[in-house]
């Protein structure tokens, strides 16, 4: 028995009012860089930029402190919890080019512990927004202090910058690294611990 196929079909939700400014404006763009924008290859790239830039910067739409919040348990566990190597990618405000890398986020629980997966999604939060790097790094932890209030969180991000590596210097393997930390991670020891763990590969 053959089954008959479907068509493809691609469900997307956006704004339309907002994806129609975009798109207008997009190509605006593209006509003062010189291109042609009814030729073939363009004539849907006003519309596909204007979603990707929604897409890119959905973080607005999110509140992280309700994410963390929504899957918090009580736990007497006291010791470190570290989630590491949280893919990034986030959008310079400054040349609105992307940015992207590892975010390595710890915290040592104070009676509160967070489902794992909120972790990922808080830093996706405020990484699909308009940022610098350190602001990024800070937000990520402040919130976590925040909804928690943890004996301390640690927060460290290593990026790569398009800014800096396709334009400008143009220095493409230039990484550069932000931390951020509270309460317990302020001392020597605790810091190293982390540093230890998130650099090491568990074998």
């Amino acid at each position: 028995m053959i089954k008959e196929i479907k068509s493809y079909e691609k469900i997307e939700q956006y704004d339309t009012e907002i994806t129609e400014a975009l798109a207008d404006n997009y190509k605006v763009i593209i006509e003062n860089l010189g291109e042609d924008v009814t030729r073939e290859g363009l004539q849907k790239t006003p519309e596909r930029a204007a979603k990707a830039m929604q897409y890119l910067t959905h973080g607005y739409g999110l509140d992280p402190l309700e994410i963390l919040k929504s899957a918090m348990f009580t736990e007497d566990h006291k010791q470190m919890i570290v989630v590491k190597d949280i893919e990034v990618y986030s959008m310079c405000e400054h040349h609105m080019l992307p940015f992207f890398g590892k975010a390595h986020v710890a915290y040592i629980p104070n009676g509160k512990i967070v489902g794992l997966s909120k972790i990922p999604r808080v830093v996706d939060a405020f990484a699909r927004r308009m940022q610098v790097q350190e602001r990024l790094t800070d937000q990520i932890k402040n919130c976590i202090q925040e909804a928690l209030n943890p004996f301390g969180v640690a927060v460290v991000i290593e990026a790569q910058h398009m800014c800096m590596q396709m334009r400008g210097i143009q220095k493409q393997n230039s990484v550069t690294t932000t931390s951020s930390f509270t309460g317990a991670f302020e001392k020597d020891k605790t810091r190293k611990e982390f540093i230890s763990l998130v650099s090491n590969k568990l074998s």
